[in-house]
């Protein structure tokens, strides 16, 4: 992931779409999902700021005034650029497809869309670019995402599935705030959030912060009221 600022999770989205109020809308989408998404309405715009900059996936708009979005993606490919990239396009004829694709496209989305599958799509190609990690600490805190144990010290802990799954999404977002919203999305897969689920997560942070904290003079999983839960070993 790029580091932005002080939180190192927050992976860096790149929008290139000549459109203002499409390119408006998915740039405040991604920014509600901790996305540090940016903007830019030109093919010529977007391959200057992807010289001079990482990010860690590219939304590219195939219709662009001036120089294409296609034209842009295989200028980026033949400099050696391996971020990957969904394409935008109103063209659904499977030949345009394979162009796209062909042209070095890791994704193809077809116009109208909803922001949800947008949405799906940039956390699937973000975690594509992820470096393969099999074990995640956090001070003694040990996570091993390939057997699912966790350990704190030399105590073993014994987790349910869905507290593993909720640690192990804390700890790739370590040091940043969750927030109940992306909890509900990304681990309980829940599109539209409700009440009755925000108590549910917040039952399952109870009994895992009593299962990784209790007896540890250092906690880890601490609360930003109003806000989420940060897993983090130092409380701020």
């Amino acid at each position: 992931m790029t580091a932005v600022g002080d939180n190192p999770a927050v992976a860096r989205i790149l929008i290139i779409e000549d459109d203002a109020k499409t390119a408006a809308a998915i740039r405040e989408g991604l920014r509600m999902d901790g996305h540090d998404a940016v903007a830019t309405m030109t093919g010529e715009e977007g391959a200057a700021l992807c010289r001079s900059q990482p990010f860690d996936a590219i939304v590219l708009d195939w219709m662009l005034p001036g120089r294409s979005g296609v034209d842009v993606l295989q200028a980026l490919r033949a400099e050696g650029s391996r971020t990957p990239v969904l394409l935008l396009t109103a063209r659904d004829a499977i030949e345009d497809r394979v162009l796209g694709l062909d042209s070095g496209a890791d994704d193809y989305l077809v116009k109208p869309f909803a922001f949800t599958e947008l949405s799906a799509r940039v956390r699937a190609l973000v975690r594509r670019g992820e470096p393969d990690v099999i074990q995640r600490r956090v001070g003694d805190l040990v996570l091993d995402l390939e057997q699912r144990r966790v350990r704190r010290g030399t105590r073993q802990i014994t987790l349910t599935p869905k507290e593993f799954d909720l640690l192990a999404y804390l700890a790739r977002h370590q040091g940043q705030t969750v927030t109940r919203h992306m909890l509900a999305r990304d681990v309980w897969r829940e599109l539209h959030r409700a009440t009755p689920l925000d108590n549910v997560i917040d039952v399952h942070i109870t009994h895992l912060r009593r299962k990784v904290d209790d007896g540890h003079q250092q906690k880890l999983i601490h609360t930003v009221r109003g806000v989420g839960f940060v897993l983090r070993e130092i409380e701020a």
